[in-house]
């Protein structure tokens, strides 16, 4: 495998086609798309700073590189693609992508990134923007820590665990999504999302978890909660105080105690859902 050392690479499609280098110390300045269309590219310790960096690409290795906030849809229609130690400046990255496998990234303009993706593996990775990994599939996450609105959305086949969100509007029209030993703050938690469970999470959302089909939560705390469960098929364990429950659609919901039950008999039937406060 050739390899390049320290050089700074100008020009459009400065090394477009490029196929089995070693790619070190090196800097990727003005021209777009510099390795467009590349196969079995080592990068380490490079820096990316114009548009379109890598676009069809295959089989790439980043260690220690920066992409910069000029580097805007950096990655996209890329295969088999690994990052370690990275900072990603540029918004819009990672776009049908498949094969992603990420590890100690810091994305600081994460808007409109990881979109519509698929066989993704993130590990430690912190993240800021909105429109987080919009109609991923077969997601794997460990370590995730997002500021951002609306992340998720469309995603299908979601594992996340030990992880932080803040982040209005998460897992919207979602399915089969699993979230363990996490943290999530954000109004409208899970609307119009099948499939959702919750395993040792804490959660703070207004109106959250609402229209879900097939809602899990085990062993869960809801902080400042309020209009929860409107109109979601629910099997809820919740170990502390719910501030207010409106009208579930059906199951069981067990909790500490719950501040306001409202049930609209001409909305739902109340028949349908058990609401058991073990702390009475």
């Amino acid at each position: 495998m050739k390899e390049l050392q320290q050089q700074l690479l100008t020009g459009e499609r400065a090394l477009f086609q490029a196929k089995e280098l070693k790619i070190n110390n090196s800097i990727f300045d003005a021209g777009e798309s510099p390795l467009k269309h590349s196969r079995n590219i080592q990068l380490d310790h490079c820096i990316f700073k114009w548009k379109y960096p890598l676009w069809y690409s295959e089989q790439i290795s980043m260690k220690h590189c920066v992409i910069s906030e000029m580097s805007r849809a950096g990655i996209w229609y890329t295969k088999d693609i690994q990052l370690e130690n990275t900072l990603i400046d540029a918004p819009k990255n990672f776009r049908r992508c498949q094969k992603i496998h990420l590890a100690h990234v810091t994305f600081s303009h994460a808007e409109e990134t990881l979109w519509q993706c698929e066989q993704v593996v993130l590990s430690d990775i912190t993240a800021k923007g909105d429109y987080f990994g919009m109609n991923c599939r077969n997601v794997q996450i460990s370590g995730l820590h997002l500021t951002g609105n609306y992340c998720f959305d469309g995603a299908e086949n979601l594992i996340i665990r030990n992880s932080v969100l803040l982040s209005k509007d998460a897992f919207w029209n979602c399915e089969n999504v699993t979230v363990y030993d996490s943290f999530i703050s954000g109004e409208y938690l899970g609307w119009n999302t099948k499939n959702l469970t919750l395993i040792n999470c804490t959660i703070e959302s207004l109106q959250g978890l609402c229209f879900v089909e097939n809602l899990v939560m085990k062993n869960c705390k809801l902080l400042q909660t309020t209009l929860a469960f409107e109109y979601s098929t629910v099997n809820a364990e919740i170990t502390n105080h719910i501030d207010s429950v409106k009208n579930p659609a059906g199951g069981i919901i067990k909790a500490l105690s719950i501040g306001e039950i409202i049930l609209e008999e001409e909305n739902i039937d109340p028949s349908k859902t058990e609401i058991i406060c073990e702390g009475k």
